[in-house]
């Protein structure tokens, strides 16, 4: 690979991961006032979104990677005729089969809200079930902008498509509950944004492949494939994706209706009473989200950065980067997972005064401790796909969720525990995975760095860190009295405590800086040679 393909490469990478990240930011804006404006209504909005997520990945996940990936190849081929069939055929079946996951999910909403032990989410179902059609387009279309190393559509179409579910969604439900409808509807009404999200990005890929075709140039006519041959072809690269991707979402989707149905059958809660608890669970799972957000853009610098040292024969370039990646996660993922661990219920009273701080906190304590499984988890199976190792992190995640759904049924169902069993088994269910997926990368990355050697600083940084902003919290509160200033002048001073300790324990080399935006001046800046 030239100089110059590496760098359209890793630039194109940069693109879609800067894109997903602002996206992943606008997502938060959303869902954090949309969780104080619903209330337990929030509960049928993740419920609808459950449903959304599987129909999605079974018909969307693993289309713009295959599509790309055969179109690429017939672009280094030089078969333009070729690249238009593979498109044609490809988006047709993929839309077609878009059509009928969402006329699935609309007539079966009802069905789908009782297996959720939720009949209240049927009507947010049903608003959303156009948007697996639209997705389905979307992502045909991206994988075809892809194909042709052109990352900018699929990031400024999922730009637009967060912007418009931000206004649209927020001012529809502000506008339901101000006139006084029930939480139910104004749970739709915020679904209806999602779904006019969906299209309008859609539109403007629409509009984006029809003037970069104008543009582009006519190559000679040339043998192509059969149809049938294309659709084996993107149908045998699509499925393991999509089996990976889906795995994490029917788990979830799973223990969502198992926990719903324990605080209902096992503890006698009316339905109502169990939404509402869940509603506490639910409700901080925003927050508890943002580190993985975060781990978007050192995946995607993993793989293309393994794989060129793979074509190279540089194992040992290789392997450092996955000592760098691993590093660089959890210098990212230790502090916020801590954070979150000594200071849940301060963040839950400053940033949802909806939800009973006394439930939600501790809840998004303990998801503390399990988001830095999940982004440790996250970076292995970048790093497994990069080895060409697909069907193992299915296992290991369908490992950690038969074990966390198995967990929270029975612990769910004691009393002195219930919602909070749900947490726990996130947990113990995510450490699960992130243990086996450690252990795969050991025995596949040749020369994989000393596991000791890569998280022992960056945890005993965060470490000192949390006691820190434990004790600093608890003194400017008991002295003020007041939790948004405690909370926000803690946050600040563990922030400088823990680069301080970062730079003092020469945690971060050159190459951890090479995978992080601006490293080059960052490292400049802290002196790292």
């Amino acid at each position: 690979m030239s100089k110059t393909q590496k760098q359209t490469f890793f630039g194109g990478a940069a693109i879609l991961a800067a894109g997903i990240v602002l996206v992943k930011i606008i997502s938060a804006v959303y869902k954090m006032p949309l969780i104080n404006i619903l209330g337990s209504g929030y509960t049928d909005f993740t419920n609808a979104f459950n449903i959304f997520n599987i129909l999605l990945m079974i018909s969307t996940a693993g289309i713009p990677v295959a599509m790309s990936k055969m179109i690429s190849q017939a672009n280094a081929q030089g078969n333009r005729a070729q690249v238009h069939k593979i498109f044609r055929v490809s988006a047709l079946f993929f839309l077609i089969f878009g059509a009928v996951c969402s006329l699935v999910m609309f007539i079966g909403a009802d069905a789908f809200a009782g297996l959720m032990n939720n009949p209240k989410s049927a009507l947010s179902m049903r608003v959303l079930a156009p948007s697996v059609f639209f997705v389905s387009g979307l992502a045909a279309l991206r994988g075809y902008a892809q194909g042709h190393s052109n990352m900018t559509p699929s990031s400024v179409s999922q730009i637009i498509e967060a912007l418009f579910k931000l206004i649209v969604g927020l001012s529809l439900a502000m506008f339901l509950v101000r006139i006084g409808k029930d939480e139910s509807t104004a749970a739709a009404g915020a679904i209806v944004g999602v779904t006019v999200s969906e299209l309008a990005a859609l539109l403007y890929m629409v509009w984006d492949f029809y003037r970069t075709r104008r543009s582009e140039p006519r190559g000679p006519r040339s043998k192509t494939w059969s149809s049938k041959k294309i659709l084996v072809v993107c149908l045998t690269l699509a499925i393991p994706i999509t089996l990976t991707s889906s795995a994490t979402s029917i788990i979830t989707a799973v223990d969502t209706s198992l926990v719903q149905g324990q605080l209902q059958n096992a503890l006698g809660m009316s339905l109502d009473d169990a939404r509402d608890l869940f509603y506490q669970y639910s409700g901080v799972q925003t927050v508890y989200q943002i580190p993985a957000s975060l781990m978007v853009a050192i995946t995607a610098s993993v793989i293309p950065a393994v794989t060129v040292f793979f074509q190279q024969g540089n194992k040992k370039g290789a392997a450092r980067v996955v000592g760098s990646a691993l590093k660089t996660a959890s210098i990212i993922t230790f502090p916020a997972g801590i954070g979150m661990l000594v200071l849940g219920k301060p963040i839950v009273m400053l940033l949802f005064p909806r939800l009973k701080a006394d439930i939600a906190g501790p809840i998004l304590s303990l998801l503390g401790a399990a988001s830095i499984f999940v982004c440790i988890m996250l970076v292995c199976n970048s790093i497994l796909q990069a080895h060409g190792i697909l069907n193992l992190p299915i296992a290991t995640m369908a490992i950690g969720g038969i074990i966390m759904v198995i967990f929270d049924y029975f612990v769910v169902a004691i009393p002195d525990i219930n919602i909070f069993g749900s947490p726990i088994g996130t947990c113990i269910g995510y450490g699960t995975t992130c243990l086996l997926d450690l252990l795969l990368v050991d025995r596949i990355v040749p020369g994989c760095p000393n596991y000791v050697k890569v998280f022992a600083k960056p945890l005993i940084s965060a470490g000192m860190m949390g006691v820190a902003a434990w004790a600093v919290y608890g003194l400017i509160f008991r002295v003020t009295a007041r939790n948004a200033v405690a909370l926000i002048l803690s946050i600040g001073v563990a922030g400088l405590i823990y680069l301080a300790l970062l730079v003092l324990l020469r945690t971060l080399t050159k190459d951890d800086l090479s995978l992080m935006p601006k490293g080059d001046k960052i490292g400049r800046l802290l002196r790292i040679k």
